[in-house]
């Protein structure tokens, strides 16, 4: 029953109190200060509950955010259906963005489901040093809080840039405006959290499965410190992963990627968000809303394999691009692992052969109803991002080990790059096939500074070639596509209605 706690217990938990200048009344029938976080096993189900918020991100927002925002996928136009502009904009660089703030819905909840993990991770950490209970338990429950804080806060950072900084719980409303923190003071307490973490969590082998580990949160330390090209401190964290011998490349890349009830938090897995398949409620639907569309009941069940299949109307999104397509290079086995076909009978296209991210498309049994987990950090990307941290320093010949082996996996010979230079492009590339359509593409173009070198020339392939990316004929993409080119996106309208500070 313990093992499967991350899972069961991921339920939404509201603390709240009642409190007058002569008397406490606590609700025997509700969770509260009062009556909680008194024991071990309150802890226990409010760090599970912090967890839980992950779920929701990486099966509806990240993938928007992160990825159909990059040259990697476009959306796959259905002029029968109509525009869904919340996420067309995202896809076509034209977020409406006025004064700092837009009113995108995605960019909405994405600020409301890492602020809601901070939160929670506040209320534990605020708490759990003032109850007594076993002390390797309360350290093991505490990294995670922190962990899960600064993973909260390093989203926020990257999506927007300055952001509120909430270290305590917001117990009224005069509490919940606060000034936005400066980017390198939101880094700043990432640091600190996740070094913290890192020496309070356990180990991948002593953890129960599921939950970060200090691995988990060297790599996110490493992370932080490649964005701030801190490459020293990057390849030390990386270095220690590598030394730990917790993790290693699952033999066929593949494999690498969990199915709806197996290979789950393999060998490669550093952390992955859990979902799990049937009626609990913790399941995932991720393939559903980027298979392309519309396609009948017959074209859909060779993809999920479900007992159900049912045909999806509309206009789905997420569809990987010919420029990804083409960045494989010949013999390259990730490909096939990472791409299908599929031929799309009631597509308005003459061409009507559209491409799918296979590699999050895994048989299950009922439609809409996932159990895949998402991969968050591979063991790869410890690889390539050592190999990079390594390569900054001067030190080409340190980091061709680390590429290689992620190339040999792939079925690749090794790399012919030599020079600093040569290996920084090298690098960059192999990121981009190894962690297609993870969430990786966006951030890797801002940390490089390469928005203007790849994304303009992109938008412009778009523009002149839309039947290319899955316009059908007459269509085209708005006048305004590829005209909001910033590193960060707006804060959302709807919270700064409520605070003075944006």
């Amino acid at each position: 029953m313990r093992k499967k706690i991350i899972i069961a217990c991921l339920a939404t938990m509201a603390f709240t109190s009642c409190q007058d200048n002569f008397l406490t009344v606590i609700p025997e029938t509700s969770l509260s200060y009062g009556i909680f976080f008194k024991t071990q096993a309150d802890f226990e189900q409010a760090v599970n509950s912090t967890y839980a918020p992950l779920r929701s991100i990486f099966n509806d927002r990240a993938w928007k955010l992160g990825e159909l925002h990059s040259d990697n996928t476009y959306y796959a136009r259905n002029p029968l259906f109509g525009a869904v502009d919340a996420t067309e904009n995202i896809a076509d660089f034209a977020i409406p963005t006025a004064n700092g703030v837009t009113a995108n819905d995605n960019v909405l909840q994405q600020w409301r489901q890492d602020y809601l993990i901070i939160s929670r991770a506040n209320q534990v950490l605020v708490l759990i040093d003032g109850v007594d209970f076993d002390p390797a338990v309360k350290a093991n429950l505490k990294g995670q809080a922190l962990f899960l804080r600064a993973f909260a806060y390093f989203e926020l950072a990257r999506y927007f840039g300055a952001v509120p900084l909430h270290l305590v719980p917001v117990t009224n409303r005069q509490e919940a405006p606060l000034p936005l923190s400066k980017v390198e003071d939101i880094y700043a307490q990432i640091e600190k959290d996740a070094k913290e973490a890192s020496t309070s969590l356990l180990s991948k082998s002593k953890q129960e499965a599921g939950r970060v580990t200090s691995g988990t949160a060297k790599m996110l330390l490493a992370n932080l410190y490649m964005v701030q090209k801190k490459w020293a401190e990057a390849s030390t964290l990386l270095s220690d992963v590598v030394k730990s011998g917790e993790y290693s490349l699952m033999p066929n890349y593949d494999d690498a990627f969990t199915g709806t009830s197996a290979n789950k938090n393999n060998a490669e897995s550093v952390f992955e968000v859990q979902y799990m398949e049937g009626a609990a409620g913790y399941n995932g639907n991720l393939i559903y809303q980027i298979v392309p569309s519309p396609i009948t009941a017959a074209e859909l069940l060779p993809i999920t394999g479900t007992s159900n299949p049912q045909s999806i109307s509309g206009e789905n999104n997420n569809i990987p691009t010919p420029d990804i397509i083409a960045a494989y290079e010949t013999g390259d086995k990730r490909k096939d692992a990472s791409i299908g076909y599929v031929t799309l009978s009631q597509s308005l296209r003459a061409d009507k052969k559209y491409p799918y991210i296979k590699k999050f498309a895994r048989p299950h049994a009922q439609q809409g109803n996932t159990g895949q987990n998402f991969p968050v950090y591979r063991y790869s990307e410890v690889l390539l991002f050592l190999a990079e941290a390594l390569n900054e320093q001067g030190k080409p010949s340190d980091a061709l080990p680390y590429l290689n082996q992620v190339r040999t996996r792939a079925g690749l010979a090794a790399t012919t790059a030599t020079s600093q230079a040569e290996l920084r492009e090298a690098i960059f590339k192999e990121r981009r096939v190894e962690l297609a359509f993870e969430n990786k593409r966006w951030f890797d173009i801002v940390r490089t500074g390469r928005i203007q070198e790849i994304i303009v020339p992109y938008g412009a392939r778009v523009k002149a070639n839309p039947a290319n990316y899955y316009f059908p004929a007459g269509s085209v993409p708005p006048n305004n596509a590829f005209t909001v080119l910033g590193q960060y996106y707006g804060l959302p309208a709807v919270e700064s209605a409520l605070t003075p500070n944006f």
